[in-house]
């Protein structure tokens, strides 16, 4: 992926997350201490976004850098984690719910077993 292309991606990466979290342009810029015109550029592929303001964007949002960066190269087919996203995606808080608490006793059964 060319270095342009990788900052277009990206802008259109924290777009969708910001419109995911139905926050606006201010309110990320607020909660990420950067300008709401730098927000904007950024969404837009027209600014390279430093390492400095891409930490401060990813505590706006809320996402770990690793989920920013997550889906920005196509992949053949989904992941794991994302057949697991995509299942409960369309599913009700308390499903979502359900399933989560159902991950964790699973994971807490298999450590007792490994101990």
């Amino acid at each position: 992926m060319k270095l342009l292309e990788l900052i277009q991606k990206l802008g259109e990466r924290i777009r969708f997350l910001r419109r995911e979290k139905n926050i606006s342009q201010e309110q990320l810029g607020e909660l990420s201490n950067l300008h709401t015109n730098y927000i904007g550029a950024i969404e837009r592929g027209e600014k390279n976004i430093t390492l400095e303001s891409l930490v401060k964007v990813s505590k706006g949002l809320e996402v770990s850098l690793d989920e920013l960066f997550r889906y920005l190269e196509p992949m053949d087919e989904p992941d794991d984690l994302q057949k697991v996203v995509d299942l409960l995606s369309n599913r009700s808080s308390e499903d979502q719910s359900l399933a989560f608490n159902l991950l964790v006793e699973i994971f807490h059964w298999e450590q007792k077993k490994n101990q």
